[in-house]
């Protein structure tokens, strides 16, 4: 009887693989060519043109749901600005950050201020109040003579961390230009959530949205012309069997058009295979790693929770099905038992909307006759589920 450990180590030393390339396979993989997104291409550049003509471009606002090719686009157009910057003597500087990525405001702000040049001595990496970390970001954009563009990817973070700190970065972000002599700072926001602008001040929309750009979904015909080019860069030659090819694309396209889901669903179908020694990706495959990703997405999104949303998590968890009165009844013990100070029952009821906008609790109103209307939370995954993704936090290993 064969060694399983000895037959992988075999394949992979004997290069046994049916997947040639993995970097293709990659969320942060861009294309020589982006298929279906001409239009976008287009006016993502026709609004950034102006950097090259010397010129301030206008605040930029680039909508669309996950796996639209929203960051795809954006990086791809930079990218290209950034070839031709070394040929201008017009002082460029094109900067990324992804808002998710980002604990704090003040984290998002430092990795800003990092591409910008600023170093250790110049921006502390925690201390400084935010308006000086921000005063120092104009600093070096004025006195370098600098015409920044800060693309901030899943903008909507900003957003909920701005609400959170109480501070008005956003708008001093699309104000900037008025306190700056020399040089110019250029925001384009790149967000998941369509309505994500009905949560900001209104001065920060007049000013942040000066140009829009809208990215549809991408349909199942679509979302399969980008996995076939996908495959023939990063698979070997007939690995991937025509019903699993269309069950990949069904799955991402049906129900999200989401084109990212479906190259992770490729590229785990392909893992799946290979680890089972089979020379071809079948329709069990897609339907295996379907399952293992969406697990992986709800541990991930789960761990990422703040303490204290992670109280409210297990507080729902404890009383399955209550109203938002029981819950916070709930999470004050909780609180209580960990020595921890409570929130107000308000900022809890703002939670309890936030983490049902994730998909991980559901919330419905019950009509109470004279008494009016509650709401009612449950979870919409297992509480086996919760328990694995906080089992690795000492902090709340007694009470979970």
């Amino acid at each position: 009887m064969s060694d399983p450990i000895d037959d992988l180590l075999d394949a992979a030393e004997s290069g046994k693989s049916i997947i040639k390339n993995r970097d293709i396979l990659h969320f942060t993989y861009i294309p020589d060519t982006i298929l279906h997104r001409k239009n976008e291409q287009e006016q993502v550049t026709q609004s950034l043109l102006p950097i090259l003509k010397q010129s301030r471009p206008s605040n930029l606002l680039v909508y669309g749901k996950p796996g639209t090719g929203k960051t795809l686009v954006v990086k791809k157009v930079l990218s290209k600005i950034q070839e031709r910057v070394e040929r201008s003597n017009f002082p460029i500087k094109l900067v990324y950050s992804n808002s998710k990525n980002e604990t704090t405001l003040y984290g998002l702000l430092v990795s800003l201020g990092r591409q910008l040049g600023l170093e250790q001595d110049e921006l502390p990496s925690n201390g400084l109040a935010i308006s000086e970390v921000f005063k120092r970001l104009l600093s070096k954009i004025e006195g370098g003579k600098l015409n920044a563009i800060f693309v901030i990817d899943e903008i909507d973070y900003l957003a909920q961390l701005v609400v959170k700190t109480g501070k008005d970065i956003l708008y001093q972000l699309t104000r900037a230009n008025e306190q700056l002599k020399q040089g110019s700072l250029t925001m384009v926001g790149i967000s998941n959530d369509l309505t994500f602008k009905e949560k900001l001040d209104p001065r920060v929309i007049s000013s942040l949205g000066e140009e829009e750009i809208v990215f549809t979904n991408y349909n199942v015909e679509q979302i399969k012309k980008i996995l076939e080019e996908r495959i023939n860069e990063s698979f070997i030659e007939n690995s991937i069997e025509e019903p699993a090819l269309n069950l990949c694309a069904a799955l991402a396209g049906g129900e999200h058009g989401d084109a990212r889901r479906a190259i992770d669903l490729l590229r785990v179908s392909g893992e799946l295979a290979e680890r089972q020694q089979s020379d071809k990706v079948t329709i069990e495959h897609v339907r295996e790693a379907s399952l293992k990703i969406e697990e992986n997405k709800e541990e991930a999104s789960l761990k990422s929770y703040p303490l204290h949303e992670k109280l409210v998590i297990i507080a729902i968890m404890k009383v399955n099905g209550s109203s938002t009165g029981e819950i916070y009844s709930s999470y004050k013990n909780l609180c209580k038992a960990l020595g921890k100070d409570e929130l107000t029952q308000r900022r809890i009821t703002q939670m309890l909307s936030e983490i049902e906008l994730s998909g991980i609790i559901s919330g419905r109103l019950v009509h109470q006759g004279i008494h009016g209307r509650t709401k009612k939370y449950k979870l919409a995954i297992s509480s086996e589920m919760i328990k694995k993704s906080f089992k690795d936090d000492l902090s709340l290993q007694d009470i979970v």
